[in-house]
C-alpha cells in the first residue's frame, strides 16, 4: 500500500485553487476523496483532544483505505521536554485515530540543530522509548544522523526513518531511500532556496514550491522501489502555498496508478501547465 497526500489541510490560500468556494466543503472530508492520507500537522503545536480525533477519524470514514500521520509535539522535539503529564494529554488525544486503525505513523521531527552526539542520541532514545508502539518515523534535518549506527538504533526501537527532500546546504540532510522497520516515509518540503534560509521569511514564502513534473518522475520510481521493502509506504508533500502540495500528489498518484485520477475542479486552471488533465505517463 502506498498512501499519497498532502501535509495539513488547512490553508486559507486554498480556498478557490483546492476548494471550491460555493458551496463551501468540508476540507478534511473534500480531500478524502482525493488521497488516502493527510499528515496531521496541528499536533505539533498543540495536542488535540479526543473529541477532534474522533471527528476526524469520522470525517475521513467514507475512504476506507484512509490513515493519517501526525506531528509529533514539537515540546518532544524542539524543546527537548518529556514532560509526563504533556506526554499523557498528547497520547490521549491521538488515541481515537490509533484506536480506529487510522494511524499509519506518528512524524518525530527533529530541528537542524539536533545534531548527533552522546547526549543527542540518549534523549532520541527517550523519544522513543516514550512513544514506542506508535510506529515512530524520524524526520531529521542535519546530516550528522546519516549513519549505519543511527539507523541501526531506529530499528532496534522499532522505528522508521523519514526520507526528505529539501533545500539543502552545508550539513544538510541529503535525499535518502532507507525503509526501515515496516514503513517507509518520504517527505517533500520543496527546493525554494531563496526563501529557505531567509531570517524574515514566512511559513508560505519558503514552502513556495512546485516540482516539475520530471522531479516527480523520479520520486515515483524512488517510491515504487522502496515500497517492495515496506508493508505501508507514505508519500507527503509539505510544499502547501497555494496548493502546489496537492497538485505534487496528484501527479504522483497518477504515476504511481498509471491511470487517470479524479482531479480538483478548480485546479487545472490555476496550474494549467501541471498536466493534470493529461492522459497518465508510462
Amino acid at each position: 500500500m502506498i498512501r499519497v497526500g498532502p501535509a495539513g489541510w488547512s490553508y486559507k490560500d486554498w480556498e478557490g485553487v483546492v476548494y471550491p468556494t460555493r458551496p463551501k466543503p468540508d476540507q478534511l472530508s473534500y480531500l478524502a476523496d482525493y488521497f488516502n492520507t493527510i499528515e496531521i500537522n496541528s499536533t505539533f503545536y498543540r495536542p488535540c483532544t479526543p473529541k477532534t480525533a474522533e471527528g476526524w477519524v469520522r470525517r475521513v470514514g467514507k475512504n476506507p483505505d484512509f490513515k493519517f500521520t501526525a506531528k509529533l509535539l514539537q515540546a518532544f522535539t524542539h524543546e527537548k521536554s518529556i514532560d509526563a503529564a504533556l506526554v499523557k494529554e498528547w497520547k490521549d488525544g491521538i488515541a481515537p485515530i490509533l484506536e480506529s486503525g487510522k494511524l499509519g505513523a506518528v512524524l518525530v521531527q527533529f530541528p537542524w540543530s539536533f545534531k548527533n552526539g552522546p547526549d543527542s542520541r540518549d534523549y532520541l532514545v527517550r523519544v522513543l522509548e516514550t512513544f514506542a508502539g506508535l510506529t515512530p518515523v524520524l524526520e531529521f534535518r542535519h546530516g550528522s544522523w546519516d549513519e549505519e549506527e543511527v539507523r541501526n538504533l531506529l530499528e532496534h526501537h522499532g522505528a522508521g526513518v523519514c526520507n526528505i527532500d529539501q533545500p539543502l546546504f552545508g550539513k544538510s540532510l541529503r535525499p535518502r531511500a532507507y525503509v526501515i522497520g515496516k514503513v517507509a516515509y518520504f517527505r517533500y518540503h520543496g527546493r525554494n532556496y531563496q526563501d529557505w534560509f531567509r531570517e524574515d521569511a514566512g511559513r508560505d514564502a519558503r514552502y513556495n514550491y512546485l516540482y516539475s513534473e520530471e522531479k516527480i518522475d523520479q520520486q515515483a520510481e524512488v517510491i515504487a522501489h522502496s515500497s517492495e521493502s515496506a508493508t505501508e509506504t507514505y508519500a507527503v508533500y509539505n510544499n502547501h502555498f497555494r496548493g502546489q502540495a496537492v497538485v505534487n500528489a496528484l501527479q504522483l498518484r497518477k504515476r504511481l496508478e498509471k491511470q487517470a485520477i479524479k482531479i480538483p475542479e478548480n485546479l487545472p486552471a490555476t496550474y494549467p501547465d501541471a498536466g493534470l488533465m493529461d492522459e497518465p505517463r508510462t
